[in-house]
């Protein structure tokens, strides 16, 4: 049985120098790589099915996450993804998008402009979403035009430390969340990544009680049948279509996978 890895991407836009973003012509290489080596990309539902041993692909599979709902995975990674017909996964902070969907509407306008993670920090801080978080119209937008290929689902309400807020602020931040995402959207909403990867026991209890099929961590590794659904290891997409071609060689296969990430110490 082959092992999944799952991607995990932030920012596509023209600003290298970062760690988390890569360029347009890098990410159309990554996901002609994929297409070119015969890869499907799976929904989370295909995957929590193959982690539970309901579904088994014919296919070499892969999964594409991305963090945070960044306006330049609308402006940048969406037509790629459309080019491909490559299967993503994004998780919203539902909040900003909330924030950037009022901005938008008020100044009748959609910012094209794609500043480094930096400056996105920083915008976000001054409250300044509009700028940098894709809105609720352009989610539906993605959604419906790639007939569901594009999904959404839960980074939480307000991008909280899961591992230091509250139990009882943490499950209404998980479960508005989720709510935000179902009703803007009108899909199910069964999955969850932790903001900056961090979480706790407690975390992981809470995101069972509001009813997340699986969470995504930042942990690297491949996924398997019987993992754990709550704790889904992913890899960070950092390099060129070279790198992401040996990346799917290697944790697609389940015993170079595991020798891989001993000798990585993962």
């Amino acid at each position: 049985m082959p092992s999944i890895p799952v991607f995990m991407y932030h920012h596509v836009a023209p600003n290298p120098g970062d760690m988390i973003t890569v360029t347009p012509e890098v990410f159309d290489g990554q996901m002609a790589a994929l297409q070119e080596g015969g890869y499907k990309t799976l929904s989370l539902d295909e995957t929590a099915a193959f982690i539970a041993g309901t579904f088994t692909p014919k296919e070499k599979c892969c999964v594409i996450t991305f963090d945070d709902g960044y306006l330049d995975n609308y402006i940048h990674a969406w037509p790629v993804l459309k080019k491909y017909g490559i299967r993503a996964a994004i998780f919203l902070v539902t909040g900003w998008v909330d924030r950037a969907t009022e901005t938008a509407e008020k100044s009748h306008a959609t910012q094209t402009n794609c500043p480094n993670h930096a400056e996105t920090k920083r915008l976000i801080t001054n409250g300044e979403y509009g700028k940098v978080i894709m809105t609720w119209p352009m989610a539906r937008q993605m959604q419906d035009e790639s007939n569901g290929l594009v999904e959404f689902h839960s980074h939480t309400a307000d991008h909280c430390d899961c591992a230091t807020t509250p139990p009882d602020e943490l499950l209404k931040s998980l479960t508005v969340s989720k709510a935000a995402v179902e009703r803007e959207l009108g899909r199910p909403c069964n999955h969850l990544c932790w903001p900056k990867g961090r979480y706790n026991q407690k975390a992981v209890e809470l995101a069972d009680v509001a009813g997340y099929m699986t969470v995504c961590t930042t942990r690297r590794g491949a996924t398997r049948p019987g993992s754990d659904p709550l704790f889904i290891p992913r890899i960070a997409v950092k390099k060129d279509a070279a790198w992401l071609r040996k990346q799917l060689y290697i944790n697609t296969n389940p015993l170079m996978a595991r020798i891989y990430a001993i000798l990585r110490n993962y």
